[in-house]
């Protein structure tokens, strides 16, 4: 009989209404741990809400800026592990509302490792940065040693974080890891400005999608479902003591362009007569920007 690690563990998981957070919130239900949600805002359309996840978790509503919260959210749940996935994810809203977005993805993460740095009961912290953070390299795939250099509001706001997070672990000897994922996809994304929902909400209204960009730009792109396994199993392999305060890539390996993402999509629609619309108005962004995850098969299988 196999052993579950997270039976009865109490895990506090920021970000729970975005994607990531409600696949992983759903997974974490199914492995028997107990799910403190720091949660912002209401989001009724999220699958957090819409498959009846918030009826078996506890919710704490508020920001993560606010320390007293998080401190008393940390302290009164006797939180042993910490998933921190709330940030402001859109490049283009970081690049029209850059203090926004460093309030939620640089304050934000300094408040909580702070939080987590004075309470004794958290025993591991993962949090997720982003292939962003790599900035703009002259050598592709991204591989964990390289510099941290973001240029462009989400990039910066990235890195900043990511920085943090390894200064509360080598500083401080927090139990820290730092996850950097290609662009996430999968069921129930409500950001339709991102490629792949935007594609398919555009295919089954009858309408061309639309790129933004010249459609040359090249990303990698990873399934929701694969990135909670990563991230679970990370967890899990933090007991191993060269682990803790290590970066770890996580995607596919395999980048496409956007307009070969948005052809693959309607394809697989049977909607190969409503042509991309290429607007080619992209600015702020890298325009190729894909990873290596070979450390994270060696280390973490």
């Amino acid at each position: 009989m196999s052993v579950n690690n997270w039976l009865n563990k109490t895990v506090l998981l920021t970000g729970a209404t975005g994607l990531l957070g409600s696949w992983m919130t759903k997974e974490l239900i199914n492995r028997d741990a107990n799910i403190v949600a720091l949660i912002r805002d209401q989001v009724p359309r999220s699958m957090l809400y819409q498959e009846g996840s918030l009826g078996k978790i506890t919710s704490v509503s508020g920001n993560l800026e606010d320390f007293y919260l998080i401190e008393r959210t940390l302290n009164e749940y006797e939180v042993e592990t910490v998933f921190h996935l709330a940030a402001q994810t859109i490049v283009p809203i970081a690049n029209n509302n850059p203090l926004s977005t460093f309030d939620s993805n640089i304050k934000g993460t300094w408040t909580l490792l702070e939080a987590c740095r004075r309470n004794r009961k958290v025993k591991k912290i993962i949090v997720a940065s982003s292939d962003k953070a790599y900035g703009d390299q002259t050598v592709l795939p991204y591989t964990e040693e390289m510099p941290l250099q973001g240029r462009n509001p989400y990039d910066v706001s990235k890195s900043c974080a990511d920085l943090i997070a390894q200064m509360y672990h080598h500083h401080y000897g927090i139990q820290i890891c730092v996850t950097r994922c290609g662009n996430l996809f999968g069921g129930g994304d409500l950001n339709f400005n991102r490629i792949v929902p935007g594609t398919i909400r555009s295919i089954y209204y009858g309408e061309r999608p639309v790129i933004r960009s010249d459609g040359k730009y090249l990303r990698d792109y990873f399934y929701v479902r694969d990135a909670v396994n990563a991230y679970i199993g990370l967890a899990e392999k933090m007991d191993e003591s060269n682990i803790p305060g290590q970066a770890f890539n996580f995607g596919h390996d395999a980048p496409m362009t956007v307009l070969e993402i948005a052809n693959e999509i309607l394809s697989l629609m049977n909607r190969s007569d409503l042509q991309p619309v290429i607007l080619n108005q992209a600015s702020g962004e890298i325009r190729e920007q894909y990873l290596s995850s070979k450390k994270a098969r060696q280390l973490l299988g």
